[in-house]
């Protein structure tokens, strides 16, 4: 900071002060997710004149619920993130801006308002600045971005305050001329935001944060401690806390769970957080971030409402006939009364269920046993097209997705071990089956629930993908699901079953599914459309705006918890200490393939010549194409 001697005069504001807000935001779908709404909502009785900046594109829909929070929409391409969003709207209201007091520049990278915005501004309004922040990034040495050189003490661009002393000068006007294209984060971080504070404080402006980082133990606050700010009294919470790599946020042990705890204890509407979460998190990285995991006991623990129950229906495609009662114990296990709907293969094996059924000593509800037109697709092609009336009726508030599950393929013991995690963890017994159900009457925001991705027996950890992920996004994308993609392995019903509302399943059905996009048998195999089907619930319940939660009995957890923890200690015995390092050495020396010589020389070359191998791709570019050309 300069010496006093070289500060600029400044004031504090007076009560008839005159605020521009300048939000900038963006939404993948042209849409206005909740939580923004509340933000501006928050913020419209502070500001005299409030713009909407909108990277890329604003449905009709969306255009009209902003129009009533704010003055004035501008929607421009998505280039330059929010940075050339504000510079363009700068220019746009140019000599305007001087019938204000103070200018705001923020965007849509944050939950709030907690409560409200009164005592932040009243506050803020008192300090005699002309800049100031909500929060600010400590120096710190080597740069959090880059790896390397040292980033100085600067307030987080999110949320800037600057009054007119500042920006009605020509120091203003330079530095955003002076500012350049903006191509990416690292440039509106490199750029802008670790440079702007720098800049105005070095020409004698005074700038202050907040929540400044004297208060914390840590650099980024905003990102470390966010728990700290909420108690005291930061109206705001980053939503980068709750999709942030959750191998950095374990580093700082912050736990997400507890943050959304603390944000919705605060006063911060459910609906508006998770809806957010649900559409624009990659599922598997908020399972994980928020701990969206239950560990139920077997007993009832009294969560269950049975003064309103859940209307259930249990839809189970049974190939195995002889697996039928088997399936039916584990389905009277539901509290109350349920329907029932069988899909089996034929004529012969639906005689065989209906007899097993009518022998039971207790009926289900409804009954009803179908023959699929076609096997093709096994329990997927089943529930999609032989199911479809059932599901989409809107006569049940849940729906329990079983089959009858072998995988004799892989042998007996792994095939059964799969069964009984699947059945166990869904319904295990009469008191776990209704504490499954009260997830979905405790929490309105979950669409589907069902066991972790299966570990024991199966390689599936950091490859559950294999090869259906450009089928995926394909798919994803001519149904309209836009949540992003998980990274290593999708969050996913591994074994097909789980319990759902119906609601949450709606964008399986936006297509209407012929037993001939199946393909024939050989093609229920990885990259075939049903086991492209089996990754996508949780996605399609995302883009619905409900979350996954996974669940496991405290037996299985016992099981589970011991195997995975040894597994990553064999894994991570011989590279660097904390998770974020380990990962990212790995990450440097790519895949390992089979281990033969040629496979860990490409190790050694990318671990100590990261991109020479993009470098001589390039090179051998043209010899690869011709190549290609000459074998047509």
């Amino acid at each position: 900071m300069n010496p006093e001697s070289s500060l600029r005069p400044a004031r504090s504001l007076p009560d008839s002060a005159r605020r521009l807000v300048i939000y900038t935001m963006y939404d993948r779908r042209g849409d206005v997710e909740p939580y923004v709404m509340h933000a501006l909502t928050g913020l419209r009785p502070h500001a005299q004149r409030l713009v909407v900046v909108v990277n890329g594109s604003l449905s009709d829909s969306a255009r009209t619920r902003l129009e009533s929070v704010c003055d004035e929409i501008v929607v421009r391409p998505n280039t330059g993130l929010d940075i050339g969003a504000q510079r363009d709207a700068l220019q746009q209201l140019g000599g305007g801006l001087a019938a204000f007091d103070e200018l705001l520049l923020t965007n849509d990278t944050w939950y709030g308002p907690l409560d409200d915005f009164d005592a932040l501004f009243a506050r803020m309004a008192a300090q005699p600045v002309h800049f100031w922040g909500m929060t600010a990034h400590a120096a710190a040495s080597p740069h959090p971005l880059t790896g390397s050189g040292s980033v100085a003490y600067h307030l987080q661009s999110y949320w800037i305050a600057v009054r007119r002393e500042m920006f009605t000068t020509a120091d203003w006007a330079a530095y955003w001329s002076g500012l350049g294209a903006v191509r990416g984060y690292q440039d509106a971080v490199l750029r802008h935001e670790s440079r702007f504070t720098g800049h105005f404080r070095a020409l004698g402006y005074i700038g202050v944060a907040a929540f400044d980082t004297d208060r914390y133990a840590t650099d980024n606050a905003s990102l470390w401690a966010p728990i700290q700010l909420i108690d005291d009294g930061c109206p705001v919470l980053k939503r980068r806390v709750l999709f942030h790599s959750p191998l950095a946020l374990n580093s700082h042990a912050v736990v997400g769970r507890w943050v959304i705890e603390r944000l919705l204890a605060a006063g911060y509407p459910a609906r508006a957080l998770w809806h957010d979460l649900a559409r624009n998190v990659q599922p598997k990285v908020l399972n994980t971030t928020a701990a969206l995991l239950d560990v139920l006991p077997l007993t009832d623990a009294g969560t269950y409402d049975t003064a309103r129950p859940l209307r259930v229906v249990v839809i189970a495609h049974i190939f195995y006939e002889e697996m039928t009662d088997e399936i039916l114990d584990r389905a009277d296990r539901l509290p109350g009364d349920y329907d029932l709907l069988v899909t089996t293969a034929t004529p012969q094996k639906a005689d065989r269920i209906r007899e097993i059924i009518a022998a039971r000593p207790a009926a289900p509800g409804r009954v009803d046993v179908r023959i699929v037109a076609s096997n093709d697709g096994r329990d997927q092609s089943a529930f999609l097209i032989t199911a479809r009336d059932v599901v989409l009726a809107g006569e049940h508030d849940v729906v329990v997705k079983l089959h009858s599950k072998k995988t004799p393929q892989d042998g007996f013991n792994i095939g059964r071990h799969f069964a009984l995690q699947q059945f166990d963890n869904l319904l295990a017994s009469q008191g776990y089956a209704a504490n499954v159900l009260a997830v979905f009457q405790r929490h309105p925001e979950v669409g589907i629930v069902y066991p972790p991705a299966i570990h024991i027996g199966y390689p599936t950890l950091g490859q559950g993908w294999w090869a259906n992920k450009p089928g995926f996004a394909r798919l994803a994308a001519a149904l309209g699901i836009r949540v992003p993609l998980d990274d290593s392995s999708p969050l996913a019903p591994y074994g097909s079953m789980y319990f759902a509302r119906p609601e949450a399943l709606a964008g399986l059905f936006a297509k209407q599914w012929r037993f001939s996009d199946f393909g024939g048998s050989d093609q229920y195999r990885d990259g075939g459309l049903a086991h492209i089907l089996e990754r996508m619930p949780s996605y399609a319940a995302g883009e619905a705006g409900f979350v996954t939660r996974t669940v496991l009995t405290t037996d299985y957890a016992a099981i589970s918890q011991p195997a995975l923890e040894f597994d990553l200690d064999q894994l991570t015995a011989l590279v660097p200490a904390t998770a974020e390092a380990q990962f990212d050495a790995l990450r440097r020396v790519g895949h390992f393939g089979t281990g033969r010589a040629r496979d860990f020389a490409r190790m050694y070359v990318r671990s100590r010549w990261p991109n020479a191998g993009s470098r001589l791709r390039r090179l051998l570019a043209p010899v690869i194409a011709l190549r290609r050309r000459l074998r047509r």
